[in-house]
């Protein structure tokens, strides 16, 4: 589906500034109203070289109230960018709620230019295209409006443009070594942008096509579709609002419903001869991988989830001991601040993304969505239902990456769990770890087991396997994390 602007249309100077003034309130004007609304707005300009992209995006910067915007403009991706995955750079500029992101240089952009360049085929190219939907699918789920406008101008416009430009002194930087290469490879360029926007304009997320050669055209139409936008996004959010939830099915254990949780022997254990002897092999072997993966610039990620008490602070010292600090870093995981909660759920864990051969370890994770905040109430129905797709792409791009992803359910039964507790309220420096909600929390763990067990069977996937440890003797559950990871990272080196 696409939405194409008159072509072959050119406005007077004198009509351009009539209409300029009226269209400026009214941009400002709904600015102001999403300013105070629970969502973002996401603008891609897109199109040929020397389409007049540059222009619309000075003069909407000018239009619009730069408090609650920002324009991020991308070229080729930098070393530190390209040592992580693709959507990293693009994930941690995501505009908060009730703000406006310009995007120059989009996801857009590199794969037309990699498959213009033949540096992918078009199968690869499909792939891209296939994850470009996938994530704006997931943004605009979350209510994310994306409006994309394309810029266009025949083969001779173009020419005749860049010619323009080159002739003035003021504006000759404008046209690079590169558009003049892209120019002599016009029709490949433009029956690849043709297949990515065939592909991409969606009814949800469609394109809007706009002539590129009268700037004050394509600048009036540009912005009057993004005030249309808006304005229908806000007046369909309304509609939405006012419409009651279909009521959630209550599921909750009972019957014969298998637990994979329950299969788990808990009388696993090691004694301390056993274990000081494991820990010390196991911290030297990942001492020595580590740093062999951070030579070939292999990256990890660890996930650990588990029961409060559950053991996940142990485990992840007894790793960390056997890295160089300077190499991994912890992120642990609460209750997200205000900032956090102004972006996507997946936000805050996109932007702590390792660099190449580095470690990041999260001490709770993504998986709050389908756990925590699935039990709790604090993500409706629809939101953690659609959360299993949206967390396997977003571990299939890790993996796609070449990041190792471990993660682990650190799993004990609800008598160690109190066991746990008491000890904890008799030692001054645990004494921190214990709080009423922990208590509370207990009165809900079959809701729970019921979530990690959904967890475990709907994210568990051939390159991101759940490790579920038992974890009631602690020095058993230490070794098997060490192993694991020990075992995983061996795996990459030798691929």
């Amino acid at each position: 589906m696409f939405e194409i602007a008159e072509l072959g249309h050119t406005i007077a100077k004198a009509d351009y500034h009539k209409q300029v003034p009226t269209l400026r309130t009214q941009l400002l004007t709904v600015q102001q109203t999403l300013s105070q609304l629970d969502f973002s707005v996401i603008i891609l300009i897109s199109g040929v070289d020397g389409g007049g992209k540059g222009d619309v995006i000075n003069l909407l910067n000018e239009w619009l109230d730069p408090r609650f915007m920002r324009t991020n403009a991308y070229d080729s991706p930098s070393d530190e960018e390209r040592e992580r995955p693709k959507f990293w750079r693009f994930w941690r500029t995501m505009p908060a709620k009730g703000t406006i992101g310009i995007y120059v240089g989009s996801w857009y952009s590199e794969p037309i230019a990699q498959h213009v360049h033949a540096k992918i085929d078009a199968t690869k190219l499909q792939t891209q295209l296939i994850h470009i939907k996938e994530l704006e699918q997931e943004l605009a789920d979350d209510g994310t409006l994306i409006i994309k406008c394309w810029l266009h101008l025949k083969q001779e416009q173009q020419k005749k443009r860049l010619k323009q430009l080159e002739k003035n002194p003021e504006t000759a930087w404008q046209v690079t070594k590169r558009d003049k290469e892209h120019l002599k490879m016009y029709d490949s360029f433009v029956n690849t942008a043709e297949n990515v926007l065939q592909e991409t304009s969606t009814s949800q997320n469609p394109w809007l096509i706009v002539e590129g050669s009268d700037i004050r055209y394509s600048s009036l139409t540009v912005g009057q579709h993004i005030l249309d936008k808006i304005n229908a996004h806000i007046h369909a959010r309304q509609l939405a609002a006012n419409t009651p939830p279909p009521q959630p099915i209550a599921r909750t254990l009972h019957g014969n419903q298998p637990i994979l949780l329950d299969a788990l022997d808990l009388s696993l254990e090691l004694d301390k001869k056993q274990y000081n002897e494991q820990l010390n092999h196991y911290q030297g072997k990942l001492n020595k991988l580590a740093r062999h993966a951070h030579q070939k610039k292999i990256s990890s990620v660890l996930v650990f989830e588990g029961w409060d008490a559950g053991g996940k602070g142990g485990a992840i010292r007894r790793l960390t001991h056997a890295i160089d600090a300077r190499s991994y870093q912890v992120i642990p995981i609460a209750a997200p601040t205000d900032e956090e909660q102004r972006q996507h759920y997946l936000w805050r864990f996109w932007r702590h993304m390792p660099r190449a051969g580095r470690v990041t370890i999260y001490d709770r994770s993504w998986y709050g969505r389908v756990l925590v905040e699935r039990v709790e109430g604090f993500a409706q129905e629809h939101e953690w239902q659609r959360a299993y797709p949206e967390i396997r792409n977003f571990e299939e791009a890790l993996t796609d990456h070449g990041i190792v992803l471990v993660k682990f359910w650190l799993h004990i039964d609800k008598e160690e769990q109190l066991r746990r507790f008491k000890e904890r309220e008799q030692i001054s420096y645990k004494q921190h770890k214990i709080t009423e909600e922990d208590y509370r929390n207990r009165e809900k763990w079959d809701d729970y087991a019921l979530a990690v067990n959904d967890m475990v069977a709907r994210t568990s996937t051939q390159s991101a396997l759940w490790t579920l440890v038992e974890a009631n003797n602690k020095r058993y559950a230490r070794i098997k994390v060490l192993k694991t990871y020990c075992d995983k990272l061996e795996q990459q080196l030798d691929h």
